[in-house]
């Protein structure tokens, strides 16, 4: 039995994202449709942080 890849849960206040999930959007692909709202581009500025206007969902940088 195979399962499908686990996206970020964004209904988490904290999400750690990686270089690859860079140009970061919320929601972020593979997000549950109910769960969705107008999608924005974050930038991660100085500090690795980047917060959504929208659901104040924290997308810390790991690198």
């Amino acid at each position: 039995m195979t399962t499908a890849p686990t996206q970020p849960d964004t209904t988490k206040k904290r999400v750690e994202v990686t270089r690859a999930d860079l140009r970061l959007s919320c929601p972020m692909p593979g997000t549950e449709l109910w769960n969705m709202h107008p999608q924005v581009y974050l930038p991660v500025d100085a500090d690795g942080e980047a917060t959504c206007p929208y659901c104040s969902t924290v997308y810390v940088f790991k690198g």
